[in-house]
């Protein structure tokens, strides 16, 4: 937890360092965040949505004490200190509710909240800014610091063992991507940022809450990074330079970044340089896990031309035609750009199946047809590119789990160098 709160310290004595935030319900893609931070004896964020992880399921099916339960299991399987394990809830407010009218919809945010808080969740961003029932889309500051003063009584009344650290404030756009092209983002302007800042400080004092803002770290703020189905919109630090200035009107505040996702190396340090300390990623990972899942489907039909009947990706394609509920509201095009954006679109849709039990049976059929397997170097450079020269080096064994593990590694290792980090050796 110090983590996090040491961050905007650190700031301000010229150290600048980060933290990623996994955003993630896989349990593969934690497991290996997991091993990665052992490996570099390191502090990992995991973070659950309001829509992935709350009191009725969300659509993972688990509360926030469960999946405190199910992130810990795999900490003891991994034997990785829980001591150096932040769980945080992302984007808590109203929005999965906002069908109802705002008093409703508050008071199931609120029951969310104080689920977060029970189970021992150490970082909690408050989010209100969308609109319920019968209300404009977007909020006016002043109703959205409000109810974030409201949420944050909900979990202060629990009186948690571990006082959480808070952060405010939303990206733009809303929470869950872009559908339009990247280059049509607006960056947020200092002097928004700065009025997000006072309305909620102004909205914890009338509230009764000063110490709880004092446990606030981060600011959610859009600093020019986001990604749509087929486009990445790279982090220029130019454009962001008025609103890192705002940042040193806030001396007990970093920013936090979302949607940093695909974002290039210098890009990703470049927005910790620049005050964004705290840094979401989620897709990018599931992203990858697909990318090495797809290239093993490829090399086991290699290996069992037969297997071609019942591969990953046409079982896949089959679940997503007969389930389109997670990708049907957001693709468009015809039966070819849809069908690519099924299976490779950045926003990744795909991972909402992965949970599936019939994505989870096709999983487990690949992974015994190349269960013990020592894939050869040709058709890692063939089908899993990005893995050859780890295997070629021998840092990486030619064996499936090795290979997917790999994938996600060099993801993390990304968001280690970027944080300050030395990236881990071994996998």
């Amino acid at each position: 937890m110090s983590r996090l709160g040491d961050l905007p310290h650190l700031r301000r004595a010229g150290d600048r360092q980060g933290i990623a935030s996994i955003c993630t319900a896989h349990p593969t893609v934690i497991e290996t965040a997991l091993r990665h931070a052992k490996a570099s004896d390191a502090v990992v964020l995991i973070e659950a949505t309001c829509n992935q992880v709350n009191q009725d399921g969300g659509y993972t099916g688990m509360t926030p004490a469960a999946f405190r339960r199910f992130v810990e299991a795999i900490a003891e399987r991994v034997d990785f200190d829980c001591d150096r394990l932040i769980l945080g809830g992302d984007h808590l407010g109203p929005n999965p509710w906002r069908h109802l009218s705002a008093n409703a919809a508050m008071n199931k945010a609120e029951a969310l909240v104080a689920a977060y808080a029970d189970a021992g969740f150490a970082k909690l961003h408050l989010d209100a800014s969308m609109g319920c029932a019968g209300e404009p889309v977007a909020q006016a500051d002043e109703i959205v610091a409000e109810r974030a003063a409201r949420l944050a009584a909900a979990v202060e009344s629990r009186s948690p063992t571990v006082p959480p650290v808070y952060v405010i404030g939303t990206e733009v756009p809303v929470p869950g991507g872009m559908t339009a092209q990247a280059h049509d983002l607006e960056i947020t302007r200092p002097e928004a940022a700065l009025r997000t800042y006072e309305t909620h400080c102004k909205a914890f004092q009338a509230a009764g809450l000063e110490a709880a803002f004092e446990r606030a770290v981060g600011l959610v703020v859009q600093p020019g990074v986001e990604f749509s189905h087929s486009d990445v919109m790279v982090y220029e630090p130019n454009k962001a330079a008025d609103l890192k200035v705002a940042l040193n009107r806030m001396p007990r505040f970093v920013f936090e970044a979302h949607s940093t996702d695909y974002q290039p190396k210098r890009a990703l340090r470049s927005l910790v340089e620049d005050g964004f300390a705290i840094l979401k990623v989620g897709p990018w990972l599931t992203f990858a896990l697909r990318e090495a899942l797809y290239g093993l489907d490829q090399i086991a039909q290699v290996f069992d031309p037969g297997f071609r009947e019942q591969s990953l990706t046409s079982t896949m394609e089959a679940l997503m035609l007969r389930e389109p509920q997670h990708w049907r509201r957001y693709y468009r095009g015809g039966e070819v750009e849809t069908r690519i954006q099924r299976h490779f679109s950045y926003s990744d849709r795909i991972r909402y199946y992965w949970p599936h039990p019939t994505a989870i049976a096709a999983v487990e059929r690949l992974s015994a047809t190349l269960r013990g397997r020592r894939i050869p170097e040709t058709l890692i450079s063939q089908y899993l590119s990005t893995a050859y020269d780890g295997v070629a080096a021998g840092r990486v064994e030619p064996l499936a789990p090795d290979l997917v593990r790999a994938a996600l590694w060099r993801v993390l290792d990304l968001y280690a160098a970027a944080c300050g980090a030395d990236p881990p050796i071994g996998r």
